[in-house]
């Protein structure tokens, strides 16, 4: 008699992903220390290993967000993850959010605000171009918002909007800036306290060289003042001494940061269980980083990027955007009128392993996206992405000079020290 509920051999193998080199916008290959981390085995939540592991990150990403915010912790998910953790802890229905949108993820901030039930304000500027500081200050006086929120680095365009100016801007009108900044941190300079940004949130798998799965964020002291106004115990794990704030409830139950920041608080009040292994990842990620130092790692995604960008020009190919503007760590490549970008896609990773990037919106198919970071922000890996694009273009009849990409990058390599 057969069983209706079996499933076919090949199920019953292991996963066996193939060999890639992830070039594209994100997530990356990851770092081999990283992987050994999280090959650690599992302590329970409240073994004293597992809480000192916990204090370590929360002290090592201090050093990462360049700030002495005592909440500065992990939100178990994807970048995000965080994000939602932080409009949905921040923001009541009703409150205004001012979204400047210079890419696809300043709509994805629009989205989840909107979810929060906030009143969404945005401003925009064409997919390439960033905004000024005036620019942003002068939505913020008419709009009045409770927070600002802004992307320092989209994938989507591959530009930077600079950040310098704006957490003084929103201290003199009583705004909280809140910054997500996967895509660019530690491979662009962010100064969390120096820029005076009352919440920020990250993911791993950029500059962080991690995977995708947790998301670092760090909170001022006004962030949390306003996120402790919302406070509420779940009554199962309620004492007498335990007393709600006076806000309205942060609509989430998983992404309530005042329950998560109990929880990592002295506490140690019971919210989730800590996803470990992601934990111990997260941790690396941050020591590695740290391990390095901020300036030796910005520098070495500049000095890969600008390889990358080089090559790309010496392959008679255009970049995209606003080159002053541009992150360190991805860079945008018009795909040429003559050539199907996706097949080039399909070849560079059939043929080569190696993976570059499409774009979105208004970019989808004009645009390849191409990232030099984390653990890829190395000269091996920009030389070999080079030259199989050579090649791939070459069958696809695109005309350029014979070695034109790697020479060109080549020059930028040159009297570089060799460990970089």
């Amino acid at each position: 008699m057969s069983n209706s509920y079996s499933v076919a051999d090949h199920l019953l193998q292991p996963f066996s992903p193939p060999p890639r080199l992830l070039m594209g916008p994100g997530p990356i290959t990851v770092d081999p220390r990283v992987l050994r981390a999280m090959s650690a085995q599992l302590v329970g939540q409240y073994d004293p290993t597992m809480t000192q592991c916990m204090n370590d990150t929360m002290a090592l990403y201090r050093g990462v967000f360049q700030t002495q915010n005592e909440w500065t912790l992990l939100v178990d998910g994807t970048s995000r993850a965080g994000i939602e953790a932080v409009l949905v802890s921040l923001l009541e229905p009703g409150e205004k959010v001012l979204v400047p949108v210079f890419g696809r993820f300043g709509h994805l901030l629009c989205e989840i605000a909107e979810r929060c039930g906030a009143e969404v304000h945005k401003i925009e500027t064409a997919w390439g171009e960033v905004f000024s500081p005036e620019q942003i200050e002068q939505a913020i006086i008419k709009v009045k918002p409770k927070v600002l929120a802004i992307v320092q680095g989209d994938t989507s365009t591959t530009m930077l909007q600079p950040l310098e100016d704006l957490g003084e801007i929103c201290q003199r009108h009583n705004v909280l800036m809140y910054s997500d900044a996967t895509a660019s941190i530690g491979g662009n300079p962010f100064k969390s306290d120096e820029w005076q940004l009352d919440a920020v949130s990250v993911g791993l798998q950029k500059c962080l060289c991690g995977p995708s799965g947790s998301a670092p964020i760090t909170l001022s002291d006004r962030a949390v003042d306003t996120i402790r106004r919302r406070k509420h115990v779940e009554a199962g794990i309620r004492a007498q001494h335990h007393v709600d704030g006076a806000g309205q409830r942060i609509a989430s139950n998983y992404f309530d940061l005042a329950m998560i920041m109990d929880y990592w608080g002295d506490e140690r009040l019971n919210h989730h269980t800590e996803a470990t292994t992601m934990l111990y990842g997260a941790r690396e990620c941050a020591r590695i980083l740290m391990q390095e130092g901020i300036d030796n790692a910005i520098a070495r995604h500049q000095l890969h990027g600008d390889a990358m960008a080089q090559g790309i020009a010496g392959l008679n190919l255009k970049l995209f955007g606003d080159q002053t503007h541009k992150m360190t760590n991805v860079v945008g490549v018009y795909i040429p009128d003559a050539v199907q970008g996706e097949s080039v896609r399909h070849s560079m990773l059939e043929d080569f392993g190696i993976e570059i990037g499409t774009s979105f919106g208004p970019l989808h198919g004009k645009i390849w996206r191409i990232g030099t970071m984390g653990y890829n922000a190395r000269k091996d890996a920009v030389l070999q992405t080079l030259s199989a694009l050579e090649a791939v273009l070459r069958q696809h009849g695109h005309h350029m000079t014979p070695n034109g990409g790697v020479d060109a990058a080549m020059i930028r390599y040159k009297n570089q020290p060799s460990s970089s």
